[in-house]
C-alpha cells in the first residue's frame, strides 16, 4: 500500500509492515494504529478532487484507507465488487434539539442509516475486503449486536461466510438481522469478555479472518471516516465538539483519528474537542480518565448494549483521543438515555438505540452543566438506529398496555405516552383531541 508507512504500537512504538496477519504487537501485545504517508497522499486528496467526487460512499476517501490497489476488483471480471453502500449518512443542523439544550449550533450525524443501521458499518466494509484480499472465505467476530449485524451484511454481499459470537442478552432485533443476513450465530451464556475470548479461541483455531475491532487495527480506520464526512458536509471545517458514546474504544479512537488524518494533510485548520459519554453503569475508560488511573474491569450494568464492555480492549487509544482532544467525560444514567432518546426522536425525527443516544444524553448533560459554550459548534453523533432495539424504544415512549380508553384513562396514567387506545367513537376522540397535551 503506497499509501501507507506501518503499523505502529501504541504502547512501546514498535513498528511492523501493515500486512494481512499484523493484528497486535509482536513485541509488547498492544494495539496497533496504522500510520500513512501524509506528503504523498496531499497531492492525490484535495478539496477539489473531494468536491467532484460522485462516490458517496466511505470509497471516495480511498487516499487514506489501508486497501491495497486492486483490493475491491473482482478477480473474475476486474469489475468492483458488489459491496454495501457505507457511509455519506446525514448530517442534520437540529435547531429544535439546540434549542432544547441551549446551544446555537448543533448538529446530528445519524449513522444509524446505513446499510444495517448502524456505525459499524464502516468498519465492518473495510473488513470484508481485506479478507477477501487476503484469501479468506469466513469472517468472525464477537459482538454485543451492531458489529455483528454490520458484519453478517457487508460478508452477505461479497460472497463471504461469516461466525458471529453474541452474548446472550443481545436484542432479538440484532440477532434476528444476522440470521437473515445467513450467519452463523453463537450465542454465548455470559458477558462480552467471555463472548470475546471464545470468539478469539475459535478464530485462531480455524483461521477465520478476525474482525474484532479490539485487537484488528484496521477496523478504526473504517470508523473514522464518519469524521471525514462530518468536516466535508461542515465545508471543510471541524466543528468545536464532537459527541459520542463509548464501549471498547474503538469508535472514539477512529473519530480522533479521522480528524488528525485530515489535519495532517491540509483539509482542516484545528481539531476538536471530544466529548466521551458512557453509560453510569459501564464506564470503565471515563472512570480512568476522571481517577488519572489505569482501565479497570467494570459491570456490564446498562441497557445500552452496545456501550456495555467492562473490560475495553481499545482502551489504551480512546485514553489518547480524549487526552490528546482535551476532551470532556460525561456518564449518564439509562434513565437520561432513554430520554435522550425521546428528545432525539421528538425534535429532530432522528430515531436512536440507547448506546446510539448516549451520545446525545452526555451533551445534555454537559451543556446543563454548562461545560459546552452556547455559541460553539456541536455534532452529536448517533451511532445506531432505534429499530435495533425495539424494546428499549418501548421503555423510552413508556408504551401502555393495549387496552380501551378514554380520557379519564388516559389522564390517570398521566399521559406517560401519547398512544391512547378508544373505540370508534368521536365522543371519546373529541375530548382527548381538545386536551392540551394533543395533537
Amino acid at each position: 500500500m503506497r499509501n501507507v508507512k506501518a503499523a505502529v504500537c501504541v504502547k512501546c512504538g514498535a513498528e511492523f509492515d501493515a500486512g494481512h496477519d499484523t493484528y497486535t504487537c509482536a513485541k509488547c501485545g498492544g494495539v496497533l494504529e496504522i500510520v500513512y504517508d501524509y506528503e504523498y497522499i496531499k497531492s492525490r486528496l484535495t478539496k477539489e478532487i473531494l468536491t467532484s467526487s460522485k462516490d458517496f460512499s466511505i470509497w471516495r476517501y480511498i487516499e487514506l484507507l489501508p486497501i491495497e490497489e486492486g483490493a475491491r476488483l473482482s478477480p473474475l471480471r476486474g469489475e468492483l465488487r458488489c459491496m454495501l453502500r457505507a457511509g455519506w449518512s446525514p448530517l442534520y443542523k437540529t435547531e429544535a434539539l439546540g434549542e432544547a439544550m441551549g446551544l446555537k449550533n448543533l448538529h446530528v450525524k445519524d449513522d444509524g442509516l446505513n446499510p444495517t443501521s448502524s456505525l459499524k458499518d464502516r468498519a465492518s466494509a473495510i473488513a470484508a475486503v481485506r479478507a477477501l484480499h487476503a484469501g479468506k472465505d469466513t469472517v468472525a467476530c464477537s459482538s454485543t449486536g451492531n458489529a455483528a449485524s454490520s458484519l453478517a451484511g457487508a460478508a452477505a454481499a461479497m460472497g463471504l461466510k461469516s461466525v458471529i459470537f453474541v452474548p446472550e442478552r443481545a436484542p432479538i432485533g440484532k440477532v434476528t438481522q444476522l440470521l437473515m443476513f445467513g450467519a452463523t450465530v453463537i450465542s454465548v451464556k455470559g458477558n462480552y469478555e467471555q463472548t470475546f475470548r471464545l470468539s478469539a479461541a475459535a478464530i485462531e483455531k480455524y483461521g477465520w479472518y478476525n474482525r474484532n475491532a479490539a485487537v484488528n487495527p484496521y477496523l478504526s480506520e473504517g470508523k473514522k471516516t464518519v469524521s471525514f464526512e462530518i468536516a466535508e458536509q461542515l465545508g471543510f471545517n471541524s466543528p468545536d465538539y464532537v459527541a459520542l458514546s463509548v464501549g471498547d474504544g474503538c469508535t472514539i479512537a477512529g473519530v480522533w483519528k479521522g480528524f488528525k488524518d485530515l489535519y495532517a494533510v491540509g483539509l482542516i485548520d484545528k481539531l476538536p474537542r471530544l466529548i466521551s459519554v458512557q453509560a453510569e453503569g459501564c464506564c470503565p475508560v471515563n472512570r480512568a480518565i476522571e481517577n488519572n488511573s489505569p482501565i479497570e474491569w467494570m459491570d456490564e450494568n446498562t441497557l445500552a448494549d452496545s456501550i456495555a464492555v467492562g473490560a475495553p480492549r481499545n482502551g489504551d487509544k480512546a485514553l489518547a483521543a480524549i487526552d490528546e482532544s482535551n476532551g470532556i467525560t460525561v456518564n449518564v444514567s439509562d434513565e437520561e438515555i432513554l430520554a435522550a432518546m425521546r428528545l432525539l426522536g421528538k425534535t429532530s425525527g432522528v430515531f436512536a438505540e440507547p448506546a446510539g443516544a448516549a451520545g446525545t444524553a452526555g451533551l445534555i448533560k454537559a451543556a446543563k452543566q454548562k461545560r459546552i459554550p452556547e455559541d460553539a459548534l456541536v455534532v452529536s453523533l448517533v451511532t445506531g438506529n432505534g429499530l435495533k432495539d425495539i424494546a428499549s424504544a418501548q421503555l423510552a415512549t413508556k408504551l401502555p398496555a393495549p387496552k380501551a380508553a378514554g380520557i379519564g384513562a388516559a389522564n390517570a396514567a398521566g399521559f406517560s405516552s401519547r398512544l391512547i387506545h378508544i373505540e370508534p367513537d368521536m365522543d371519546l376522540l373529541n375530548p382527548l383531541l381538545l386536551h392540551p397535551q394533543y395533537p
